[in-house]
């Protein structure tokens, strides 16, 4: 099982939500900025490591607020922990995404996630989270 750390960065009450390029895996879904955790890294040193190759920022992470284990149709399996950040150095820069967004939270399901992600993003939608 692949296991991955994501942020869900939130700014004035909106989320930042990431586009996949098609080159991707599972091109042109939306996700949350993050990736894999390397073989012996900390879930939040990974996902430090993470935004600042994806996004050029230096984040602080807050805490832990979901883990969601999915196995896509393919047979991959992915444990995903999502951290929120809502404090962070650096401007924000798109660095390997074909887009990126601030969503409000009611307007997260429009958009197409990838499918580990759905029960967060309804979760988020719902302001259950965080």
């Amino acid at each position: 099982m692949k296991r991955v750390v994501a942020a869900v960065i939130e700014r004035d009450g909106r989320f930042l939500v990431c586009q996949r390029t098609r080159h991707q895996t599972m091109p042109l879904k939306w996700e949350f900025p993050g990736g894999k955790i390397e073989e012996g890294e900390q879930p939040r040193d990974a996902l430090r490591r993470e935004l600042e190759e994806e996004l050029g920022i230096h984040a602080n992470v807050g805490d832990e607020i979901a883990r969601i284990q999915h196995t896509y149709p393919n047979g991959a399996a992915v444990e995903l922990r999502f951290f929120i950040v809502r404090e962070y150095i650096g401007e924000i820069e798109n660095r390997i995404f074909r887009d990126l967004q601030w969503s409000a939270p009611d307007a997260l399901p429009s958009y197409d996630f990838l499918e580990a992600d759905a029960s967060l993003v309804q979760d988020l939608a719902a302001g259950r989270l965080p």
